[in-house]
């Protein structure tokens, strides 16, 4: 067999051009215009496309309250773990897993800028700190990856050799045969110069397992380039993921790390714990503005009369009802409650609301382990590559400059906090030979906890008498009954097709509007971002209707290098064509 070098896998073609987008001038606070209008704005859901959409209503002038069932701030919120604050300290603290603001965001970010936080000249915004070396970390004698760092001018130009050159230095040393890693390249360089018309005519309706071929790869390209990138990155699995979807958040992470349309650092942590860096002061800014919030309070139905929404069914803790009236309505609640709450009537004015029955939600969900003695792996996120569980973490209190773990938290005993999250609940795992659904809350993390450690680096730095103490995120509920686990607050991932099964924020209903990570975004991710985006996005509908003189809130699109235009105007001809993509040879 021939040898085959890096440099034999480079020896291939280069093209070149598109425009990258930015979105609408600044905001002006103005008051309601033609028409049926009114300023009372309903909210209904107390999450990221919530906070969002109270954020730009109340800034121009409407009348806002947010109704949320649980806590505000949804699953981007800190979740303390209860009872455990001792000698004037807070509760142990723990996320939904952890945060993660890749440098691509700018919905979020322009959000944190207009939220005060004392000492601070760019408000919460400048509580995001880099996380900068990543490690993908590995079991037995394979040696870790390191952070992914592409040596590159963001004035050079791009061309398709450049890329195919980068991306092979960038996954080179990852253990895949090296015509694997080269067809690899090949398939991320197919999507970069596919048209729009392509990607959601064709790549929509492919999964990213078949995109790129994975069924008749090596153990080594499936678990690493196919679910390890897909499942640590982007949190979606690879077998049902759309690769129009997978593809894009790929795209825009390659030019995130060579540094094209990033709003700051290519990965990004908060300095604190959630709450504490941006939900709590995001929240008092928002009252202080007059935003009125009214927690533990679920929403149930909506009232039709006369084509619109006249009111919402609400039940509080105590199974009390009543009825909430508001001449506009914000559903901002996650896709698997708001189809709840669409019923028939609402359905009957726009029926492509039943799209949202289809759509698919999967587990992600965090265990947070407290340590008792502050540990150095890494200063950034860790994918424990051969995990079963697909486990992905980071040592929190590092990014806590101004936080003595100990002296602050819990009972002075632990010093840091391990935050994990586990992205595959289907897969048997190594100790009990079950998935994580059907474990007890005991069983996942003592599971976890050996999975961590067979990955010799941490391993070597996690003797189990380190461990104080752990907790799971409380949205994962043990059923002894059926002996398997519910999950409260799974995540929508984008199913092959899905897309044309999502709404957009304007319904056919006049004062109705759409918020979550379910709707139509150009981030098009169950993320952060797509919260914040659809947000901006039914604020924006919401002014059209109401006839208002406010400017929208400003909206971004991810960024498309313009030396790729040629390429790609090419491509949409021959996709109307019915032919394949130049650099798509099977």
């Amino acid at each position: 067999m021939t040898e085959i070098t890096r440099r034999t896998l480079l020896r291939h073609a280069a093209v070149a051009g598109a425009a990258a987008t930015l979105g609408q001038a600044p905001m002006a606070v103005a008051r309601t215009g033609r028409g049926r209008t009114g300023r009372r704005v309903a909210v209904l859901g107390g999450g990221m496309a919530g906070l969002t959409v109270a954020h730009e209503l109340v800034e121009r002038g409407f009348d806002v309250t947010v109704y949320e069932r649980n806590a505000l701030g949804g699953k981007a919120r800190s979740i303390g773990v209860p009872h455990t604050a001792h000698g004037g300290r807070r509760n142990l603290p723990g996320e939904h897993g952890f945060r993660f603001f890749p440098g691509f965001y700018h919905h979020v970010p322009d959000s944190m800028r207009r939220i005060p936080f004392p000492g601070n000249q760019n408000g919460v915004w400048d509580n995001l700190v880099a996380a900068s070396t990543p490690k993908w970390l590995r079991s037995g004698d394979r040696p870790d990856g390191g952070p992914f760092g592409i040596a590159y001018d963001p004035q050079q130009a791009v061309t398709v050799d450049g890329l195919r050159r980068i991306l092979t230095d960038e996954l080179w040393q990852r253990d895949v045969p090296p015509q694997e890693l080269s067809y690899f390249v090949e398939r991320l360089l197919v999507f970069v110069t596919s048209s729009d018309e392509r990607r959601f005519g064709q790549w929509e309706y492919v999964s990213w397992w078949d995109f790129i071929k994975a069924g008749r790869m090596s153990p080594q390209y499936q678990k690493e380039l196919a679910a390890g990138l897909t499942r640590a990155l982007v949190a979606a699995k690879e077998k049902v993921a759309s690769t129009r979807t997978i593809g894009h958040m790929g795209e825009a992470f390659v030019w995130n790390i060579m540094g094209r349309g990033n709003d700051g650092a290519p990965d990004r942590v908060l300095n604190l714990p959630t709450n504490e860096a941006w939900i709590h002061p995001w929240v008092t800014h928002l009252r202080g503005l007059g935003v009125k919030f009214r927690l533990h309070q679920t929403v149930e139905t909506l009232q039709v009369e006369g084509g619109r929404i006249t009111g919402a069914r609400i039940r509080d803790r105590e199974r009390r009802r009543r009825h909430v009236k508001a001449d506009w309505f914000v559903m901002a609640m996650p896709v698997e409650r708001a189809r709840r709450v669409l019923g028939p009537a609402v359905r009957k004015l726009d029926p492509s609301i039943n799209g949202l029955d289809s759509l698919f939600v999967d587990w992600m969900a965090g265990i947070q382990f407290y340590l008792r003695r502050k540990v150095d792996i890494t200063r950034g996120h860790m994918t424990f590559m051969d995990s079963e569980w697909a486990v992905t973490g980071l040592t929190q209190g590092q990014f806590w400059p101004s936080r003595n773990f100990a002296r602050d938290y819990g009972d002075g005993t632990a010093v840091d906090c391990l935050s994990c999250d586990v992205s595959d609940w289907d897969t048997p795992g190594m100790l009990y030979g079950k998935p994580a659904k059907q474990c007890t809350h005991r069983e996942i993390a003592r599971e976890v906890w050996a999975q961590i450690k067979t990955h010799h680096t941490a391993g070597d730095q996690l003797p189990d008498d380190i461990l104080h103490s752990w907790f799971i995120d409380p949205g994962i509920a043990w059923n002894r009954k059926r002996h398997a686990n519910h999950n409260d607050t799974p995540l929508l991932v984008n199913t092959v097709g899905s897309w044309y099964k999502r709404p957009q924020a304007h319904t056919k209903v006049p004062n109705l509007f759409l918020a979550g990570d379910y709707v139509q975004t150009d981030v098009d991710l169950a993320t952060m971002e797509g919260g914040n985006e659809s947000g901006r996005a039914a604020v924006a509908a919401l002014l059209h209707e109401a006839g208002s003189s406010a400017a929208p809130p400003q909206m971004w699109k991810l960024y498309e290098a313009p030396e790729l235009a040629e390429i790609k105007a090419v491509d949409a001809q021959r996709y109307r064509a019915g032919q394949p993509n130049l650099l798509d040879v099977g």
